[in-house]
């Protein structure tokens, strides 16, 4: 069978710059792993990578006419909006009976399948979950000309409407996996993405992860050997010696994860490259990160979330403060300066907690570069759809949503001077992203003095941050059109510093 595996276009808004937010970065490659798969199961396979190639819609319905495939899937991405654009692309293929039958896949259907096949009559089912498996019984039963309602992973409607749907176990043995497919645009970006295990043994209430592989899924590995087996054919094939594990959490449990860390060093020191991880902080270990800085490890981003006992236990992260430091300071001391993923702002924060997060970062030297400063003063949680947050926040009726089954929801926050705080932030950084992206994004050249310009702009930041907190805890409470005149002022001195 013919099928065409879509990576759709889309545009990331400028309020809302963090990508990633859209998806875990580990979806990366679930159209190379279903594209792995497929082939492996005797298929023509071809991906259009609308997003990276920037794909217009006409475009992708010519490679779609061109192709005429049997399967049209769609790794469709969140992006803060009802993606009617797409939708109509879809049902424009359908019209035109440029494909068989059109499938979607990603985090944003798993969580929403019911919307999606309930708002575009053109997708045909929605695979929920990891897709290799489930793509690959989807175009067997196609390929026979038979019906897909009983195969697990799938949803599709019922010849009266109803959504049917049975979930489908997460592969347990990642090894059998083929190993993804990768297009030239995927080997344009910096680093080639490598994914050596999948879920987390953790439970966050923001995070929509381990949901996503479905109810008690387990953190699964791949085996060191076959993970240097897929770095050793990519260094071969293409020379790449730059690599990041988009695993959300690289590290397995306990004892059993640290020796399988340690194993993977020794695998991958002798091939001279370099790479970067994402992990929890109770898995740094001095041993098992200085074996891993030996073998190549240059960048790490860890989950601190907060300066906050009582904020952790919030977000039920099973970590502490004391965890988040000594984590810090081992990084450090093995030459690794972390990036960090802080949520500055809850819908219950208080006074309280915002003044103890700003202490925990400057004590420990994490508001001192620009692009990290921006990010974690402004941080508020980000309340996505198969998240425990999500689903509570929904139950307690403080949920909103811009639509109806839209993949993010919002909460107002329950402390007016926090609000306040967090408007003047968001409005402030989002303007610095907006005039940085293409400096940070690596498409300008940075300016004349640029260190010192950045480290002003940092100063600022910090400083402005304290006075509106200051200003708070001294019992004043500012108006709408105060925190818009503040917000307006610092915009006027950024653009005065950086020209």
């Amino acid at each position: 069978m013919k099928i065409l595996l879509l990576e759709h276009p889309r545009d990331i808004k400028p309020c809302q710059c963090n990508d990633i937010a859209n998806t875990p970065l580990s979806s990366c490659l679930l159209t190379g792993y279903a594209a792995g798969m497929l082939q492996s199961e005797g298929h023509e396979v071809e991906i259009a990578e609308g997003y990276l190639d920037g794909l217009t819609c006409q475009e992708i319905l010519q490679r779609v006419d061109s192709m005429r495939p049997d399967i049209l899937g769609v790794h469709i991405i969140y992006q803060w909006k009802a993606d009617l654009e797409l939708f109509g692309l879809l049902e424009t293929v359908r019209n035109q009976g440029l494909s068989g039958h059109i499938t979607a896949y990603g985090y944003y259907p798993t969580f929403a399948f019911d919307e999606i096949l309930h708002g575009c009559r053109a997708v045909d089912t929605v695979i929920a979950g990891e897709p290799e498996t489930a793509f690959a019984h989807l175009a067997r039963a196609i390929s026979r000309r038979e019906g897909c309602g009983h195969i697990p992973g799938i949803a599709q409607r019922s010849p009266s409407g109803e959504i049917r749907f049975l979930p489908r176990k997460p592969v347990e043995d990642l090894n059998l996996l083929p190993f993804p497919v990768r297009t030239g645009a995927m080997f344009r970006i910096p680093e080639v993405n490598l994914l050596g295990s999948r879920g987390c043994y953790g439970g966050c209430t923001f995070c929509y992860v381990s949901p996503f592989y479905g109810p008690g899924a387990a953190w699964r590995g791949r085996s060191p050997e076959n993970i240097a087996a897929e770095v050793d054919k990519i260094i071969y094939d293409r020379g790449a010696k730059n690599f990041y594990f988009t695993d959300p959490n690289f590290f397995g449990p306990g004892r059993m994860g640290q020796e399988r860390a340690l194993s993977i060093a020794s695998l991958l020191k002798p091939r001279n490259i370099s790479f970067g991880i994402e992990a929890r902080v109770n898995d740094i270990h001095d041993e098992t990160i200085g074996a891993l800085v030996e073998a190549g490890l240059r960048h790490m981003l860890i989950g601190l979330e907060s300066g906050r006992d009582q904020s952790l236990k919030r977000l039920n992260k099973m970590t502490t403060v004391a965890q988040n430091e000594r984590a810090v300071k081992i990084l450090r001391r093995q030459g690794i300066e972390p990036n960090i993923g802080f949520i500055m702002f809850e819908p219950d924060s208080t006074p309280e907690d915002i003044r103890t997060n700003l202490e925990f970062l400057q004590r420990n030297e994490l508001l001192n570069n620009l692009p990290v400063t921006a990010n974690v003063l402004y941080h508020h949680q980000i309340i996505l759809k198969g998240s425990t947050a999500y689903q509570n926040l929904h139950m307690e009726g403080r949920l909103k949503t811009p639509y109806p089954g839209a993949y993010e929801g919002t909460a107002a926050f329950s402390d007016p001077g926090v609000a306040a705080l967090a408007r003047v932030m968001r409005g402030i950084t989002n303007h610095l992203f907006i005039r940085m992206n293409g400096i940070w994004g690596g498409k300008e050249a940075e300016p004349q003095g640029a260190a010192q310009k950045y480290s002003r702009i940092n100063s600022l930041l910090v400083k402005w941050f304290l006075d509106i907190l200051k200003t708070l805890e001294s019992g004043e409470q500012l108006t709408p059109a105060e925190t818009d005149e503040f917000v307006e002022k610092s915009k006027e001195k950024i653009n005065l510093i950086l020209g």
